[in-house]
């Protein structure tokens, strides 16, 4: 099997998993792209330089892999599925330039393989893992330079929202705290096989110089978020008496009327509120 063969085309897939005797899985996301279009939209978005190291998450039949690997230095590859991996290791053959490792990427020791500032993650997720992946990422040492990933559109849409729309919550903030957000590309259900439940969308992030808000004590500021997200509907001021006694004056040193929904907040707010609590 040749790292040479192309799989952009439904038929191609098609033909390929009936020889695989492989059955994609809703269950993980196994949704293979089969449009060249979007694979260059989603390469060209990633800003790619020779000597970039990848991380790649979901690598799937390879097609991404494939590309990455004509672009940069070194791609680490992380694939779940054992019939998947071992396609890719028979597609590579011992590539030089390409780590597999066979595991759950939320089961990985990720600080230990973005062990350096300027790694970037360039993925097609797998679905069912996408958000609490890139959370995760956030909280590392070192988080991805930047990460260039197509995503279901309704994350995709949390990603980006503004304050005060139905979108925004605690994914929002978590992510738009570390990163510059924008939604590069709307991508139809037919340009994977099999066709996905939902729309997707090519979605670039890029590391701020410094989060906003400044530096925090970030776990007291995760729990604060979770905590005030759990109850979105209801003013700060009575979702906080669980936490002070005085909740009005912790709002009004972070400059927020007691009035103030969760949804109000703007990301740059919340550390000076959690500062406050704690």
């Amino acid at each position: 099997m040749s790292s040479s063969r192309q799989l952009t085309r439904p038929s191609q897939v098609r033909a390929l998993l009936a020889e695989m005797d492989f059955h994609p899985s809703r269950v993980l996301g196994q949704n293979f792209l089969i449009d060249r279009n979007i694979l260059n939209i989603l390469l060209e978005a990633a800003d790619l330089a020779v000597a970039d190291r990848v991380l790649e998450v979901g690598p799937g039949l390879g097609v991404l892999t494939g590309a990455l690997l004509e672009r940069v230095a070194a791609v680490i590859a992380i694939e779940k599925d054992h019939r998947l991996a071992a396609w890719l290791r028979q597609r590579f053959d011992a590539h030089p330039k390409l780590t597999l490792i066979e595991a759950d990427a939320l089961d990985c020791d990720l600080p230990a393989l973005l062990d350096a500032p300027d790694v970037k993650l360039v993925a097609n997720l797998p679905y069912a893992i996408a958000a609490r992946l890139m959370v995760r990422l956030t909280e590392l040492p070192q988080p991805p330079a930047r990460m260039v990933v197509t995503i279901q559109r309704e994350v995709a849409d949390r990603l980006v929202a503004a304050p005060s729309t139905r979108d925004y919550g605690l994914l929002t903030i978590l992510m738009q705290r570390h990163y510059a957000i924008q939604t590069v590309k709307i991508v139809s259900r037919t340009c994977f096989w099999p066709p996905p439940a939902v729309q997707s969308a090519i979605v670039s992030l890029e590391r701020r110089p410094g989060p906003l808000g400044g530096e925090a004590d970030e776990a007291a500021l995760r729990d604060l978020l979770r905590h005030v997200f759990s109850q979105r509907r209801k003013t700060l001021a009575r979702i906080l008496r669980d936490l002070t006694d005085n909740p009005s004056a912790a709002l009004a040193a972070a400059g927020l009327p007691p009035a103030t929904r969760p949804e109000e907040v703007p990301p740059e707010t919340w550390p000076a509120l959690s500062a406050e609590l704690n």
